[in-house]
């Protein structure tokens, strides 16, 4: 920890935090959030949600507990969501260097250093998370001396052609075929589908998946404003004219509710963390969910036949929609989580329960 560079964050606003680097040294800019879980940062930073994006964890030690050593079952990662680090940078309060877990293989410099990713520690997340609550999610940039930069905002972009698949792949050999769009998909998605005897054929976000002979269509998570994919949303537009069943997760929800006709907007600061209750309108029950989302869907704007199918118990916002007579649904928070509590991986089997009543039904 001897000799380590200093840097600023510095905000769209101009308010100025000084940090220590513990990663990569090269300036970088990107949208500044924060998400409050207090453990998964190994998975938290794979998750091509993150994308373009500063992140600030609010719990303040990071690093305790290193990196994993990797292992890969059906070519996919086991402790990893992604191939790589997504977010753009890491800002931090309190850095360990010092790491201890069975499975551990590096510390959590030395891997943003491997991956090219710039860290922070020494800043007050506790102040920058209250001004982020205050203010909305703010552009922001890192900045080491004699490397000036511009504000970059991502949602500009459509950053999800950066995170997709180029290619088409497929996964296990399972009794029901499942076309999985892939526009940032988490690795645990697939994996959680995978256990459920699905063989997964991952396609790109642009691909037209609207013709394939399949048990059902699966619309991935992924980064940015869901508005700017839109060759995504026309093929999902076309399946919605058949009864080939429909799940979607996070973007995925998104995307499904613009195909149908609703409209999307930018959350203050969005959700992201492992602690967010839901609720099925209607019904008593409280799941504690993972999520990662920066926009959602106006439920005032769903078109006849549809209706929200989860909401969120904080601030009222939509966490998923279904129509009332299809197979189709969605939901807004991470049901695969990874990191989080898994109390709704259940509707990857009401996702299985979808598909087989449509071979029942034929």
């Amino acid at each position: 920890m001897q000799n380590l560079k200093k840097a600023r964050l510095v905000l769209e606003d101009g308010t100025i935090f000084e940090g220590t680097s513990f990663g990569y040294e090269k300036s970088v800019s990107g949208e500044v959030v924060f998400y409050t879980a207090m453990t998964g940062y190994p998975e938290s930073l794979t998750d091509p949600s993150y994308k373009g994006q500063i992140l600030v964890p609010t719990y303040p030690m990071i690093g305790n507990y290193g990196v994993p050593k990797d292992a890969y079952q059906e070519g996919l990662s086991q402790f990893f969501e992604s191939d790589k680090i997504h977010c753009t940078a890491l800002i931090i309060s309190d850095y360990s260097s010092e790491y201890s877990h069975w499975n551990s293989q590096k510390s959590l410099g030395e891997w943003l250093k491997d991956q090219k990713v710039p860290g922070l520690f020494g800043i007050d997340t506790r102040a920058l998370t209250k001004k982020l609550r205050e203010h909305g999610a703010m552009l922001g940039k890192i900045v080491f001396a004699g490397q000036e930069i511009d504000f970059y905002d991502p949602n500009k972009e459509n950053i999800v052609a950066q995170v997709s698949t180029p290619d088409i792949k497929e996964y296990g050999k399972g009794k029901y075929k499942v076309v999985l769009v892939d526009c940032g998909v988490k690795y645990n998605i697939i994996r959680c589908l995978l256990k459920r005897d699905i063989t997964v054929k991952r396609v790109p976000w642009n691909y037209d998946f609207s013709q394939e002979d399949c048990d059902g269509i699966f619309l991935s998570n992924g980064p940015g404003d869901p508005a700017q994919c839109r060759e995504t949303i026309e093929n999902i537009r076309k399946v919605l004219d058949t009864d080939t069943p429909v799940m979607g997760i996070c973007l995925g929800n998104q995307l499904m509710a613009r195909a149908a006709g609703a409209d999307t907007y930018k959350l203050k600061y969005g959700h992201r963390s492992h602690n967010q209750p839901v609720m099925q309108p209607g019904q008593s029950r409280c799941y504690i969910t993972s999520q990662n989302h920066g926009f959602a869907i106006d439920d005032k704007t769903l078109p006849e036949n549809w209706e929200p199918l989860f909401v969120n118990v904080n601030d009222g916002t939509n966490e998923g929609i279904c129509h009332k007579y299809k197979p189709f649904f969605s939901a807004q928070f991470h049901p695969e989580a990874s990191s989080g509590p898994v109390d709704t991986e259940y509707l990857f089997d009401l996702f299985v329960e979808k598909m087989k009543a449509r071979h029942i039904n034929k």
